[in-house]
């Protein structure tokens, strides 16, 4: 604490005088606080007003950046005196330079737990996504046998997630086709986000950690609660400033009594998790370690909500897209249409489907911004040569989401095709210009020692909804163009709205 004082009083004079505390050959611009008559869209710090639109909050460090030249064009910051900076940058090369030096070694970046405070209230303080240092490591070790792909795709393992699939993708699908059969109707238009959000949920619990929870159950209890557990969480980064926990504040509203219940719920559903620990089920098998059940309570609960909201954000969007591109979709269409044994061989065979999927994480990623911290005043260096001074205790927002949708870096000039267009054949142009994988990072499921452990479990679920999907129906979205909505992962803000038509 006596540390933080004497930084924030040995900044103040340079931050009173508008220094750039930042040095080096990428220098980034400075953002005002507040810019009256610019246009800008909203404040570039979130508030009880604008904390749902944190898209917008990251797009206005960017206001007229088309006017800056050198670093300032992607990288801008903001220097309130009192505070410690906060960088965003939309650099790929800085991204990937931070996400690569990110650890709990000296002088590395740690992930900044200001944004997930929310998250810490919720879940705890001691979860993979949230902590720093030695807990971090420990929580990572833990994760490590059970979410990696050796794992995951045995054969015997791979099995399950097989059954659970057909059990209940197809089965849900079987319910709208003969809908349409008995109707005589040519299609349905349906949101498809609460069901593929049914399915994913059904898929974690079910054939990761081996419940026995009904689709039912899953349906109209568990994952109406989940959503509303993390809308709770969004807005309780911002507003609860007294950091009181929800089940210490009196039910004084319908409001509050009903997130109580929602908390309640995602308690019931981790006890099932943790039960199914307890008879060995599902990939527990492969869990090495013999800590108690209530030690992994958090982070189970990190999981159960995290990884529901980034594979149905993943899976949404690539049906969105794909239902705004017909001649994308027959081309998966063709690769799917005689595929049964969905095997993880088979599904890497499918290497159209491969290019819709990163080009799916590539437009809208479900991490839209990674947030990290300079432990200690640290200089990164770029693949490409450039240096950037970063101050210690500077918050660095990674924005993902802007940087993949830039000309620079992903358009007609470098990949084949407009930037913010839905092109998977950018990834076979970019293959056919010999660049390699590690240069054209899309940062989906972030980079680095904290990449998200679930990135294999997401993609195989992920191909498997879409797959089934496509065999079945035609996808048709009765608009062009799709908006956004974004909170701790982005989706579309129709619900994913189709119009299905039997093939």
């Amino acid at each position: 604490m006596f540390a933080n004082l004497v930084r924030c009083l040995t900044r103040l004079p340079g931050q009173l005088l508008g220094r750039n505390p930042f040095r080096g050959d990428c220098l980034p611009s400075r953002v005002k606080l507040i810019h009256f008559g610019s246009g800008r869209g909203t404040f570039p710090f979130p508030h009880p007003w604008n904390y749902d639109r944190p898209i917008e909050i990251l797009e206005s460090y960017f206001w007229n950046s088309e006017n800056e030249t050198g670093g300032g064009q992607h990288n801008r910051f903001l220097d309130v005196p009192g505070f410690a900076p906060i960088l965003v940058t939309r650099d790929p090369q800085i991204i990937r330079a931070i996400t690569t030096e990110t650890g709990d070694k000296p002088g590395q970046f740690d992930r900044d737990t200001l944004p997930s405070t929310g998250i810490a209230r919720a879940t705890g303080n001691d979860t993979l996504l949230y902590s720093n240092g030695a807990i971090w490591k420990s929580q990572r070790k833990l994760a490590a046998s059970p979410f990696g792909k050796t794992t995951l795709f045995q054969p015997e393992m791979f099995h399950e997630f097989a059954e659970t699939f057909r059990h209940t993708v197809l089965k849900r699908l079987e319910v709208l086709r003969q809908h349409l059969l008995s109707s005589g109707e040519k299609s349905v238009r349906i949101p498809l986000e609460p069901e593929i959000k049914a399915v994913m949920l059904e898929m974690l619990t079910n054939s990761f950690f081996g419940t026995t929870l009904s689709y039912d159950e899953i349906r109209n209890c568990y994952v109406p609660g989940l959503e509303r557990v993390i809308e709770h969480i969004v807005g309780d980064t911002v507003k609860n400033k007294l950091g009181i926990p929800v089940w210490k504040l009196p039910s004084l509203t319908r409001g509050m009594a009903q997130t109580k219940r929602d908390f309640a719920c995602f308690e019931a559903l981790t006890d099932h998790v943790l039960a199914a620990r307890n008879e060995g089920k599902g990939l527990w098998k492969q869990f090495k370690s013999d800590v108690p059940n209530e030690a992994l309570r958090s982070n189970l609960k990190v999981f159960l909500a995290g990884a529901l909201e980034a594979t149905t954000s993943y899976a949404s969007w690539a049906v969105a897209h794909l239902a705004r591109h017909p001649a994308a979709q027959e081309k998966v269409w063709e690769e799917v249409k005689s595929l049964e044994d969905y095997s993880p061989e088979h599904l890497d065979a499918a290497k159209y489907l491969g290019r819709v999927l990163d080009e799916t994480l590539r437009l809208t990623p479900s991490l839209y911004f990674l947030p990290r911290q300079a432990t200690v005043d640290t200089w990164v260096d770029t693949a490409d040569g450039r240096k950037m001074f970063i101050p210690q205790g500077t918050h660095v927002l990674l924005d993902v989401w802007h940087a993949n949708r830039h000309e620079d870096h992903w358009g007609t000039a470098v990949a084949g095709y407009p930037a913010v267009d839905f092109a998977p054949e950018r990834w076979e142009h970019l293959a056919a210009a010999g660049r390699a994988s590690k240069d054209v990072l899309h940062f989906g499921f972030g980079h680095g020692p904290r990449v998200c452990p679930g990135k294999h479990l997401g993609q195989l679920e992920v191909a498997l909804v879409v797959g089934a999907l496509l065999k079945m129906f035609r996808l048709r979205s009765p608009v062009a163009e799709y908006r956004v909505k974004a909170g701790v992962s982005t989706k579309p803000l129709d619900g994913t709205l189709v119009d299905l038509e039997l093939r």
